[in-house]
């Protein structure tokens, strides 16, 4: 059955069972990073100036998220992020459009070339809609868990990426309970969150002092089992190299200790950082990378699948029912379908994470649209909210739209208007300025510029 011209479910016995993806290319044409490519079939391509995107710009002018492309049902969809200088075909602002065939798009002041090609991935489909605690009904889940399910008995070492509250942990956990090491630890180092000055003791453990006593460290701690190395792209240069030589001889030396100890054990690390930029920059060992990425497992977003929306809800609703009976307590009912309806058309921007969170919610609250904004207790700074339940740059993004559109609106009233004035009193370019009006709906006074 075919979807569109990019992607196509292969079927056998009247199931499907793998999906061929044709790639998609993104050429920069103009602009400072003239020349670069990213080329992938995959649910979702960004591009931006945040190292996370898969095509990262460097021009000033490009948002940190400043566009999303995504295979849909007959095409390609173009999705501007909410970007701060806006996304245009032509003369055209692009929000949310389906194109098809090869265009240009001008992001900022960078233009880019958007083309499907005739190279094409194909792969698999598991049968099942769970692994673990990992559920879903999407083409894009049941090719996850089909990765899952073959690599998981093994003992090669798994690299999972994924957006915050995609649920890269659950996946490391669901590894390791189909594993043979099942019997044996499962030890979690939060790299982002152990101190720097103590990532290494934490890792490798310290010899005895006149001060410490001994500890064995987290990779002595997963003999027989699995070590999860979360946020493995915070690690530090120094800490990576010696856990490269960990890895490659399978022995770990202590801090202060004389001789080394040989240790049996698993590796599984996670990142929602795009690790091959981290290396192009110099802050990733390209060695360590490859050490640890024989088998490298992308989490899609939430907003890429929302068909799975109803099944999570289900599940969550399950989860937290069975706690509340634990206590004693009535288990929730299903939601409202106005509620439903919500979820299905929000882009949740915390993921699984965040979904869990609006389910609660919503089971308590009821189905109010303003559920999806919270206002109780979420601290305030000049009166505007401060989005604490959301990832730190989305929060921040949301920051930048309020300071935009302020400063716009107060620029525009000292200069009655005039667009040519506040564009020079602001040092922003006049035409940048106008897109600007645009984007936070902004008009320009009637009479023509002066000046």
């Amino acid at each position: 059955m075919t979807e569109s011209s990019l992607t196509q479910l292969i079927e056998r016995d009247g199931q499907a069972v793998a999906r061929r993806m044709k790639t998609v290319r993104v050429t920069v044409l103009d602009g400072p990073d003239k020349g670069a490519v990213f080329e992938g079939a995959q649910e979702e391509i960004r591009v931006g100036g945040d190292d996370d995107n898969d095509l990262v710009i460097r021009d000033p002018s490009v948002s940190r998220k400043h566009v999303s492309l995504g295979l849909e049902r007959g095409g390609i969809r173009v999705r501007d992020l909410g970007s701060t200088n806006g996304t245009f075909m032509g003369d055209l602002r692009v929000n949310d459009v389906v194109i098809r065939g090869t265009r240009e798009l001008l992001l900022g002041t960078t233009l880019v070339r958007v083309e499907p090609t005739e190279n094409a991935v194909e792969k698999d489909l598991s049968m099942g809609i769970r692994f673990g605690r990992l559920v879903g009904t999407s083409t894009a889940m049941r090719e996850v868990f089909a990765v899952l399910e073959r690599i998981a008995p093994s003992d090669l070492p798994v690299l999972i990426e994924g957006e915050a509250g995609t649920g890269k942990e659950l996946v490391a956990d669901a590894i390791h309970r189909r594993s043979p090491r099942s019997g044996g630890p499962f030890v979690v180092v939060d790299c982002g969150v152990v101190p720097r000055d103590r990532i290494e003791g934490e890792l490798f453990g310290h010899a005895k002092t006149a001060t410490l006593p001994e500890s064995q460290g987290a990779i002595r701690a997963a003999e027989g089992g699995m070590l999860l190395l979360d946020e493995v792209g915070d690690l530090s240069v120094e800490a990576q190299a010696k856990l490269l030589r960990v890895l490659e001889s399978r022995e770990v030396r202590s801090l202060g200790a004389s001789s080394p100890v040989a240790v049996d054990l698993r590796v599984v690390a996670t990142t929602s950082r795009n690790l091959q930029r981290e290396i192009k920059d110099g802050r990733f060992r390209q060695d360590l990378y490859y050490r640890l990425s024989s088998v490298v497992v992308k989490l899609p977003p939430l907003r890429s699948r929302l068909q799975d929306v109803p099944l999570l809800v289900e599940t969550v609703l399950e989860d937290l029912s069975r706690r509340r009976a634990a206590q004693g307590l009535t288990g929730y009912s299903p939601l409202d379908p106005r509620a439903m309806e919500l979820l299905q058309h929000y882009d949740f921007p915390g993921n699984v994470r965040e979904l869990r969170n609006l389910v609660e919610r919503f089971a308590v609250l009821g189905p109010d649209a303003s559920v999806l904004a919270p206002t109780n207790g979420v601290p305030k700074v000049g009166g505007h909210e401060i989005r604490t339940d959301l990832p730190f740059h989305d929060a921040k993004e949301i920051w930048t739209e309020i300071f935009e559109k302020t400063y716009l609106t107060d620029l525009l009233k000292v200069h009655h208007g005039n667009v040519s004035a506040a564009a020079r009193t602001s040092g922003i370019d006049r035409r940048h300025l106008q897109r600007l009006m645009v984007k936070h709906d902004l008009r320009e006074r009637d009479r023509p510029d002066e000046g």
